[in-house]
């Protein structure tokens, strides 16, 4: 009987090698990265940037794969559906990963149970700006101007459901204004209206305004960190200007399959999390207005559940839905 049960034993831990081994020389052929969105944009730039000095890394090929549309339900549902091996990621961000199960009743992935967490990588703040003919400087003279001309102004975002939608609709929540929202197919056309006098408000992502700003063509007031972002200094936050603990984030994050083995993505954390630390990733990122993130696993998850009960509410007080 004792032969048996150590022959039994032996043949388990056979069974089980090749499991651990599989774990330990990965990777040993090429990882597919599924971007959300077309190449050119914030996303697919940053999803390259890392890729590249990934590959370096680990000696193998990272390759992206553009899979926009659908409000990042396609990339997401494609990755929610491959082998937990650690060859099939997922570079989404806020939307995909915490807000799409509040916008959509239908959606064909659940980020809370489809996904292992790997790292988050950026932090992308917006700024709130108006059309250089407003007549308001700072927030506060922007509370004061919105009510005294309650649903008479416009406030323009990227779509329906997007972070420049949600964050204005936090906004007016929280400051007890009424401002019309203005939705349009994308950030750059909002924004051509915005500088054409068409809406006079946006909170809109900062590598897309503050370009404008920059220009002359586009005056910016806050932006909405919780402290001062290290590229604007000067820029006070909306939480300074009487709405303490105000934030909108707008963030990137690395994913993989639920069921992927906890040690491939402590290898991948461990990695990125090296790059993320390098000055010239650092550099080029802020570049871009993103701020490198970083930490755990665990510290996405957090994040992504954390932010799903935030943006929930947002979406419900709201009433947006999208089919």
């Amino acid at each position: 009987m004792k032969h048996i049960t150590t022959a039994i034993v032996a043949a388990l831990s056979l069974l089980s090698a090749p499991v651990f081994a599989s774990a330990a020389d990965y990777p040993n052929k090429p990882i597919r990265v599924l971007v959300p969105y077309p190449p050119g944009g914030s996303t697919d730039g940053v999803a390259r940037l890392v890729g590249q000095r990934l590959s370096a890394k680990l000696g193998q090929p990272v390759v992206v794969d553009n899979r926009p549309g659908a409000s990042e339900a396609i990339a997401a549902g494609a990755v929610a559906k491959s082998p937990p091996d650690g060859y099939t990621l997922l570079f989404a961000t806020m939307t995909g990963l915490s807000v799409n199960p509040s916008l959509y009743a239908k959606l064909s992935y659940d980020p809370a149970k489809d996904f292992a967490p790997i790292i988050q990588v950026t932090s992308i703040p917006s700024v709130v700006v108006v059309n250089p003919n407003v007549p308001v400087n700072k927030m506060s003279d922007l509370v004061a101007f919105l009510k005294s001309r309650p649903s008479s102004e416009g406030y323009a975002s990227a779509g329906n459901g997007t972070p420049s939608h949600l964050g204005m609709e936090l906004y007016k929540r929280a400051t007890n204004t009424n401002v019309v929202h203005v939705p349009y197919k994308g950030g750059a056309p909002a924004l051509q209206d915005l500088m054409a006098g068409q809406v006079q408000i946006m909170m809109a992502l900062a590598p897309e305004a503050m370009p404008l700003v920059k220009g002359g063509k586009l005056k910016a007031l806050a932006i909405t960190t919780s402290k001062r972002a290290t590229a604007y200094p000067d820029l006070p936050t909306v939480a300074e200007n009487g709405l303490p603990g105000f934030e909108m984030i707008f963030w990137q994050a690395l994913v993989a399959p639920a069921g992927t083995p906890k040690d491939i993505t402590a290898k991948l954390n461990k990695a990125v999390s090296e790059i993320l630390a390098e000055p010239e990733i650092k550099r080029r990122l802020l570049e871009m207005d993103l701020e490198s993130a970083g930490g755990t696993p665990e510290a996405l998850e957090a994040l992504m559940r954390t932010q799903a009960g935030k943006w929930k509410k947002v979406v419900l007080d709201a009433g947006i839905k999208l089919d």
